[in-house]
């Protein structure tokens, strides 16, 4: 089943624990049990635990996939973290991106 099937099943069907103050057209995709606010990191990864994946092991593993796919610098800004912390994750991948500058200003050249 394709996952956008999946999503759009998940939001028809979505409830929250909190029914007072919570409006039908929520914009949270997992709602929680408070009015107005999402489903808690904690209890997702309790919930995914439960169906047998690894939530923290998973995210680390995408996060070294894009440090070494990606320039720091685009990673911090596309991921929101300061970019010395994008630097670590893409030494630590394995990522060689200490040339990327230099690369692009050559285009321009050729």
């Amino acid at each position: 089943m394709p996952l956008a099937t999946l999503v759009r099943e998940l939001v028809a069907n979505r409830r929250g624990k909190a029914k007072i103050g919570t409006r039908d057209d929520a914009p949270w995709l997992f709602p929680g049990g408070q009015p107005g606010r999402p489903l808690s990191d904690s209890q997702i990864g309790l919930r995914l635990h439960k169906i047998g994946i690894q939530p923290q092991q998973d995210r680390s593993t995408a996060l070294f996939t894009l440090a070494a796919e990606l320039p720091a610098a685009i990673l911090a800004r596309m991921l929101g973290v300061h970019i010395q912390v994008a630097v670590q994750w893409q030494k630590a991948s394995g990522g060689d991106w200490a040339a990327y500058a230099a690369d692009v200003s050559q285009r321009g050249r050729s």
